[in-house]
């Protein structure tokens, strides 16, 4: 059980980028849009938390001496989980995307035992999950499809970095243009 709840508190955490990293290098333009939406939920619910931290620093269960821990944790604040802000925050991003709901449900569902496994380990509480999703769905919201026309120039930014970065692979065929 430990070996399990540890890595889907530590390793689990490398699907999203590496996923919306191979997603958007491969896939057509309205999935590049998803991704590049999915990873700006991520910086901003992670900047949120961030913010959240430095105005409400609220201690860890070890900090309080409050069960084990049975991973190395930095002592810094535990409210919300940038692990599960982080991960919600591209899964609820995916969910408001007609075209990539499913895999934000699947997504969101595959945060329910980081959840567990960070509660599990000793290095989060509940509410500290609690307040992961809340910032998560923020997230996703403020870059969700209603804000479309206020992400445009990051979308063409991308758009065209990708194309100049990548002109040798999309000659190819390995990447889409």
């Amino acid at each position: 059980m430990l070996h399990l709840a540890t890595f889907c508190a530590e390793s689990l955490i490398w699907a999203v980028p590496v996923g919306i990293g191979l997603a958007w290098l491969r896939g057509r333009e309205s999935v590049r849009r998803a991704m590049q939406a999915a990873a700006l939920a991520g910086l901003a619910g992670l900047s949120a938390n961030l913010l959240i931290s430095l105005a409400w620093q609220h201690p860890r269960p070890f900090m309080i001496g409050l069960g084990h821990t049975l991973i190395p944790h930095a002592a810094d604040s535990s409210f919300p989980s940038d692990h599960l802000t982080l991960w919600w925050s591209a899964a609820f991003s995916l969910l408001l995307r007609p075209g990539s709901r499913r895999v934000g449900w699947a997504l969101a569902a595959l945060g329910l035992p980081m959840a567990w496994a960070r509660i599990y380990l000793g290095v989060h509480f509940p509410l500290d999950m609690l307040g992961a999703a809340a910032t998560a769905l923020t997230a996703a919201w403020l870059t969700g499809p209603r804000n479309e026309r206020r992400l445009e120039p990051i979308h063409r930014f991308a758009q065209h970095a990708r194309r100049a970065l990548l002109s040798r692979f999309i000659a190819a065929g390995w990447l889409r243009a």
